[in-house]
């Protein structure tokens, strides 16, 4: 029986199953892990500033040496709103400092034990708190730009169509967005094996996915995946990327050749690559 387009059950769960896909996943985290270690003993670290009271809710900020505020790049770790931390990301900080950026990468409360409604009011409160509090730690309020990898493609893209004045922060708090592999819409989530921890229902998949949820003005999104993806998130992202575009909004769509869902994020590292060129064309506009 179908549950979600022409996917039965076991074909949903196998269509998001990005682990199954990717054997290899395991040593790649610890690639990222090993990395990531070494950058938080970087002199520009600050580790575990806290946004919120909870424990998951801090971030790890690196800012590099400079006469006046600096623009930062704030990004949001994946895992499909259930595992990993920030810390294997801040591995890709060492190619924003050079550039002369500030990188922070976010934590967040994991599901289950939270509501994915939770989930992303943590990451506003860690988006806020850099527009309220960043410049007392050398970031500029007017340069936040934000990406995030799966899970965290998903939260970019909340990011990108929150409300910001309603909550006292300008509407433009965020200039510009990186999604990488993300979920738009989160129906099939719902109905497949992922929801046993993530447990939305019919009212958060409304409210929560980003396909429904297009911003009436925005600044720059990028949306990239890799091109060895399942073919789903091709798919989320070629549907989300439509919707963005019929809005008028301005759009950059990407595939990395090759990169499948965990090694498309490895280009953050690499200044030559296509798509930390277009992050940083869009920071240093």
């Amino acid at each position: 029986m179908t549950i979600f387009r022409d996917f039965d059950r076991a074909a949903l769960d196998a269509a998001y199953n990005n682990t199954a896909q990717v054997p290899e996943t395991d040593a790649i985290i610890a690639r990222w892990v090993a990395a990531g270690d070494i950058a938080a003993a970087l002199p520009e670290a600050r580790l575990d500033i806290a946004y919120g009271p909870g424990p998951r809710q801090s971030l790890d900020l690196f800012v590099p040496e400079s006469d006046g505020p600096v623009p930062v790049f704030a990004f949001i770790h994946g895992g499909y709103w259930q595992r990993l931390n920030k810390r294997p990301f801040t591995c890709f900080a060492p190619a924003f400092l050079d550039a002369g950026i500030a990188y922070a990468a976010i934590g967040y409360p994991l599901c289950p034990d939270v509501r994915l409604t939770e989930l992303v009011e943590s990451v506003r409160q860690a988006m806020a708190w850099i527009g309220r509090e960043g410049a007392g730690h050398g970031l500029d309020p007017a340069r936040i730009h934000i990406g995030g990898h799966s899970a965290g493609g998903h939260l970019t893209a909340m990011m990108m169509s929150t409300d910001w004045a309603a909550r006292g922060l300008p509407d433009d708090l965020i200039k510009s967005g990186c999604a990488i592999s993300g979920v738009y819409d989160l129906e099939p989530i719902r109905l497949g094996a992922l929801n046993d921890a993530v447990r939305l229902d019919e009212a958060e998949v409304a409210a929560l996915s980003p396909v429904h949820h297009l911003p009436p003005r925005a600044g720059h999104l990028t949306l990239c995946a890799g091109g060895a993806e399942l073919p789903e998130f091709l798919r989320q992202q070629a549907e989300y990327g439509a919707g963005w575009r019929a809005g008028g909004l301005p759009l950059q769509e990407m595939t990395a050749p090759g990169a499948n869902h965990f090694t498309v994020i490895d280009a953050l590292a690499e200044p030559a690559s296509p798509l930390y060129r277009a992050i940083g064309e869009q920071i240093w506009r």
